[in-house]
């Protein structure tokens, strides 16, 4: 879980300040933020499409070790065919796009 820290945003300027005692050494840098919500809305984004090229790297690896019997060939490319139709249709549901 990531931690956060509660920081004040000018609405105007946009200059962000979070409460902290000063040392004395403070030396202002050039940083850049997220809000919250947009953190969280990719990491949710990051999760869903680790785990569709988990189920695509299942089913290449089964391709992979396809080994049709003697005389099984055909049913077996077509086996393989129907599969490699449904990952592409996983994957272009992911985005919306076509295959």
């Amino acid at each position: 879980m990531t931690d956060y820290i509660q920081a004040w945003q000018c609405i105007g300027c946009g200059r962000i300040e979070a409460p902290q005692p000063c040392i004395g050494v403070c030396k202002d840098r050039k940083v850049f933020m997220v809000g919250k919500d947009e953190h969280e809305r990719a990491l949710a984004a990051n999760t869903a499409l680790q785990a569709q090229l988990q189920q695509a790297r299942e089913m290449l690896l089964r391709f992979g070790h396809a080994k049709p019997k003697p005389g099984q060939w055909e049913a077996a490319w077509l086996a393989l065919q129907e599969q490699a139709r449904e990952a592409l249709a996983m994957l272009a549901g992911s985005d919306g796009g076509t295959p």
